[in-house]
């Protein structure tokens, strides 16, 4: 009986082991906070591809538009933690939100488990191509000379676009207007459509208008140029040294998901993000491929969230 007894134990503890490492058995869904046609979606979509190869399963993409990313990030945070369910976050709802908005149903730094960065990139101003603006300085006097008339388009409340914005508006001593969408795609529609005069847009939703000449370039607001728009200047080097507001991306499982879990999710995106033609398809929308360990992006968030508080602070920026 004794030896049954033991044989029954082995036998339970193979078959929690085996199912264990049978992750994932089923599909993973990766949720995005924002409608297809963005610089989110792109990413999700291409890095969602070579994820379903790696894991074996098919991992799809789920877009949860609405208030800056931050409906999407709550319901990861709020998802069973079994590796099923991951989020691709963004500075927005991950390091800003929580300073602006009170009760916001999550906190980053604590109901997520860190897997790694994806992309990193700087956002770029771009304006109708009928307005007579050529340059920053133009568009600039435009402002000053028409206080509380001419709006600037993003992606989403407290999203890297709006915080530009915001931080220009701080910069240049100017008034202008925010008009939020549910996405990158959403907003350079309305821009197109001339409901907007200038949007803070990522590479993504905005290099082939400006390809096409339908929309101008005017200044990208990273501490360098972006290879995708050579001859576009800085903000920092069109009168306003120092300026930097960058955008990333990063993906997240909720908290409590096992940590073997997370080392695969991890291990197969590292892989994704280093995959030479992975690299190709981001370079050629402006994004800078930049997988991270667990803890490096951790830290990243940690540094972000302090950042982002001051420039909130400072700003006065509230809740829309």
């Amino acid at each position: 009986m004794r030896t049954l007894l033991i044989a029954a134990i082995a036998l339970a503890a193979s078959g929690g082991v085996q199912a264990q490492s049978a992750y994932p058995n089923r599909a993973v869904t990766m949720i995005v906070g924002f409608a297809p046609g963005g610089g989110t979606d792109a990413v999700a979509r291409i890095l969602a591809k070579s994820l379903s190869d790696s894991l074996g399963q098919q991992v799809l993409v789920e877009n949860k538009a609405g208030a800056g990313g931050n409906i999407a990030t709550e319901a990861v945070a709020r998802a069973a933690p079994d590796g099923y369910t991951i989020l691709l976050g963004s500075v927005g709802s991950l390091a800003v939100a929580p300073h602006v908005i009170a009760n916001l149903g999550y906190a980053p730094l604590r109901d997520f488990a860190p897997i790694t960065m994806a992309v990193v990139f700087a956002n770029v101003l771009v304006v109708q191509a009928s307005l007579p603006i050529q340059s920053l300085a133009d568009f600039v006097k435009l402002a000053k000379d028409k206080p509380g008339t001419v709006t600037f388009g993003s992606s989403g409340i407290l999203g890297a676009g709006h915080l530009a914005g915001e931080l220009l508006k701080i910069r240049a001593n100017i008034d202008i207007v925010h008009v939020p969408y549910k996405g990158g795609g959403p907003a350079m529609q309305g821009m197109l459509g001339g409901q907007v005069a200038s949007i803070f847009a990522t590479p993504v939703s905005s290099g082939g208008q400006v390809k096409a000449g339908k929309i101008r370039a005017i200044a990208t607001t990273g501490p360098k140029r972006a290879a995708l728009l050579p001859d576009v200047p800085t903000v920092a080097e069109s009168g306003y040294p120092g300026f930097e507001a960058m955008n990333w991306y990063a993906y997240l499982a909720p908290a409590k998901t096992p940590k073997d879990i997370v080392e695969r999710l991890n291990r197969e995106l590292v892989k994704a993000l280093n995959d030479p033609a992975v690299t190709e398809l981001l370079h050629k929308q402006g994004l800078e491929p930049s997988p991270s360990t667990s803890s490096e992006l951790a830290q990243y968030m940690e540094r972000e969230y302090e950042v982002w508080g001051k420039v909130v602070k400072q700003a006065g920026i509230k809740a829309q």
